[in-house]
């Protein structure tokens, strides 16, 4: 496995085809070192004894000890672990780790390329081409990133209909050697950070839009990439410095008649398996979300109930109540991804069919339950920003800058102004209400808030997936039975869970 420094020394190396407001740049530019310290605490948490049981794994391609962000899932357990790691580096950073979308694209493709093949009786190697990619990630202790969402063009139209056919990334010739593809994938968390980029579809397909059915991966520096960058950092501190910085990026990525080589080709026309690979890779990284939500709900409420006492109303019944509320939304969040790990298996669920025996044998969490947990802490995001503003009052958004609180001619005063609790030193209060400016004020703040509600998917397309897999038909059934009705089944709900 990697340190961090070898991670950063190897992005160094990596060509220049980064854009950020008008310059190109490199991956070690200083603006992104916030970005870097947050993956780095993978490698440097991996490398600790205590953690090797929650923060590693074995290969079961090589029988090789992993860090977890490069493991294929081969039980319930690797999936409680992956849930729990999340949790607990979420905490530790303070927000988002940065890593799962390699983790959650690679169980995703693994899956897919099996069937793709057995589907084609043989005449692709998607899989045999994935799993010789996946050694070389797995030993090299590689940042994997998730290219899905399309630009989209017309929302009206499908792929093959757009009136720009680059709309969606899509093949636009095929070669001896490998195949050319064109588009953009943008909104792509880390793409300027990652060591490689997979490629994978944002949607289901039909036959007409079996071009736009491709999956590969390429080296983030790979000739006929473009990134075009966002940087995500907090206003640097320079006196009273946070305990840990966190940053985060975002890139719009552009394949420009980009050439892959087969070997490197994880699906390519197969339009049916295009959608299951959309929907697979949303399905783990919503149950990730059930890891790394309940973390930032962890932040969420040892802030609020910080905030009550350097208010001095910590023991009110007003405060009482919302710090239930968020205490519920975080616990029920993880709960239901406990449950989609504990119910997981070598299965998913096919829309008129229920569930079926799907990929070489790997785990897959339960989609109703990673839904469940997804789209209710998704939907809660603006509530906890709302209970966090009404709990701290207006101070958050006007506190002093501060080179203010260095300054002899305002310093006494402002710490004299600042103190509220009798009981806290005014210092710290001081410098929790420069946390909170960090999380409700900030531009970083706001972007956070809109990532954690689209982030994996918006929660209308969890609605989609939660109304489309349960078996509403047969609590239907029960009713009926209750009533008195027509067509009613005491038996039709003979299994306890969804």
């Amino acid at each position: 496995m990697r340190t961090k420094e070898q991670y950063i020394k190897g992005l160094s190396k990596m060509k220049r085809n980064i854009y950020f407001n008008g310059e190109l740049i490199d991956r070690t530019d200083e603006r992104f070192m916030d970005t870097l310290n947050t993956i780095g605490t993978t490698f440097e948490e991996a490398a600790k004894p205590e953690n090797q049981d929650l923060l590693t794994a074995i290969s079961h391609l090589t029988g090789q000890r992993i860090n977890r962000f490069c493991h294929i899932h081969q039980n319930k357990d690797d999936l409680h672990k992956k849930q729990d790691m999340t949790r607990v580096l979420c905490r530790k950073v303070g927000g988002c780790i940065q890593r799962c979308m390699g983790i959650d694209a690679t169980n995703a493709i693994y899956n897919v390329s099996y069937e793709a093949d057995k589907a084609n009786k043989g005449a692709t190697q998607y899989h045999e081409n994935f799993k010789k990619w996946l050694i070389r990630f797995q030993t090299e202790d590689l940042v994997g990133c998730c290219a899905q969402t399309d630009v989209k063009g017309d929302r009206l139209l499908r792929p093959a209909d757009q009136h720009d056919p680059d709309a969606y990334v899509h093949v636009v010739e095929k070669k001896s050697d490998g195949i050319v593809v064109r588009g953009c994938k943008l909104h792509i968390s880390e793409a300027a950070q990652a060591d490689e980029i997979l490629v994978v579809p944002t949607r289901a397909l039909r036959a007409e839009d079996k071009d736009y059915a491709v999956a590969f991966a390429v080296p983030g520096d790979w000739d006929g990439v473009k990134h075009v960058v966002t940087i995500h950092n907090l206003r640097p501190r320079e006196h009273f410095k946070r305990g840990f910085m966190p940053g985060s990026t975002d890139s719009y990525v552009i394949f420009d008649n980009c050439f892959v080589p087969w070997e490197r080709v994880f699906l390519c026309g197969e339009w049916q398996h295009g959608g299951v690979l959309a929907l697979l890779f949303a399905l783990f990284h919503r149950h990730s979300y059930s890891g790394c939500k309940p973390a930032l709900g962890d932040l969420v409420i040892g802030t609020a109930a910080l905030a009550a006492e350097v208010n001095n109303i910590h023991r009110t019944p007003r405060v009482r109540e919302k710090l239930a509320e968020l205490i519920m939304v975080t616990e029920l969040g993880y709960a239901a991804g406990y449950t989609a790990s504990d119910l997981g298996g070598p299965r998913v669920y096919m829309p008129g069919v229920g569930f079926v025996d799907y990929g070489p044998g790997s785990y897959i969490p339960h989609s109703i339950y990673a839904n469940v947990g997804r789209c209710l802490t998704g939907e809660a995001v603006f509530r906890e920003a709302e209970i966090l503003c009404d709990i701290s009052g207006g101070v958050v958004a006007t506190f002093p800058h501060e080179k203010d609180f260095i300054n002899p001619a305002t310093r006494d005063l402002l710490l004299k102004y600042t103190k509220r609790n009798p009981e806290m030193p005014v210092e710290d209060q001081a410098q929790f209400w420069r946390y909170l400016g960090d999380i409700l004020c900030s531009a970083s703040g706001g972007i956070h808030n809109i990532g954690s509600y689209h982030g994996g998917g918006s929660p209308v397309m969890e609605q989609i997936a939660i109304t489309t897999q349960y078996d509403i038909e047969s609590r239907k059934k029960l009713v009926r039975y209750i009533a008195g009705m027509s067509g009613g089944d005491r038996e039709a709900l003979a299994k306890p869970t969804a």
